[in-house]
């Protein structure tokens, strides 16, 4: 089987080694936050952690999920590594690897795309559609199979009020500006999100009327997707996950969602880590 190496370049730096839509040996990391570090440093490091990972060895491409705008190997935006915006990663990754030997593609996906990837491996499913929302500090949409378009789920707009302007990117009314845990924190400066969801659950109407809305908010972001890509799974990953209410959210989905041929999705939390977005970029670099 071909082996590629698969890199999730986010929050941090993990990359791995993927056969036969499964990683082989262990995921090496580079720790140091990428947030404020400069565009070519990022691109230094996951070149190095991939020659770490290759250690020599024969490989046959390299997938490479970042979180933002991803075009021809390109980084059109990405709000949350501001850096890297307008950054020929593909090419730049690529000429670095070259230097050490290493003349293989090198393909570039939103880093929510390869999370939906490695779901899709992991559970067996390469041969349907999966999708999956990131909820975090940021709110990513992954989707696999890749399709063409942008495909910028967590800035889905779900409301009008031109108040609702906490997403990272400036846009009003986006699910992140609600959903994302920076967003979060702008919006009750005196609490940690958990402590939101723990005080809703104590009876606290600010933070009751608040968690209503985030619930409200990533069902009516799935509303959009089930509208133009049909019902089916849906995935929730990520640390902020640990706060939905499956039963809330169906709820609601249900009375956005009337016309009966789009009824039948359903959302599954699911526990992911770097692993299983560097199987989704690695299986993705040879697709």
């Amino acid at each position: 089987m071909s082996r590629t190496i698969g890199v999730l370049a986010a929050e941090h730096i993990a990359a791995g080694a993927v056969e036969d839509n499964s990683l082989r040996g262990e995921i090496q990391l580079h720790v140091e936050s990428l947030v404020d570090m400069p565009s070519s440093d990022i691109i230094n490091n996951i070149a190095k952690l991939i020659e770490k990972v290759r250690g020599g060895s024969t490989i046959t491409a390299v997938g490479v999920g970042i979180p933002g705008i991803i075009k021809n190997g390109t980084v059109e935006e990405s709000p949350n590594l501001f850096q890297l915006k307008g950054r020929e990663m593909s090419a730049s990754i690529a000429d670095l690897l070259a230097k050490e030997g290493c003349n293989v593609p090198v393909t570039i996906l939103n880093d929510a795309d390869a999370l939906a990837a490695g779901i899709a491996a992991k559970l067996g499913h390469l041969d349907r559609m999966i999708r999956v929302w990131w909820l975090g500090g940021g709110v990513g949409f992954g989707r696999y199979p890749r399709a063409e378009g942008v495909w910028e789920g967590g800035h889905m707009v779900v409301t009008l009020d031109s108040k609702e302007h906490f997403c990272q990117c400036g846009g009003a009314g986006h699910v992140e500006g609600i959903m994302g845990e920076r967003a979060m924190r702008l919006r009750f400066l005196d609490l940690e999100p958990e402590e939101v969801f723990e005080q809703a659950a104590e009876g606290d109407l600010r933070c009751s009327t608040f968690v209503k809305l985030w619930h409200r908010a990533l069902a009516a972001a799935t509303a959009t997707t089930v509208h133009l890509d049909g019902p089916g799974k849906i995935f929730i990953s990520g640390p902020s996950s640990r706060f939905v209410q499956v039963g809330l959210l169906d709820m609601y989905l249900h009375e956005m969602v009337k016309m009966s041929p789009l009824q039948g999705t359903s959302f599954e939390i699911v526990s992911t880590s770097d692993e299983t977005a560097v199987i989704g970029a690695g299986l993705s670099a040879l697709r």
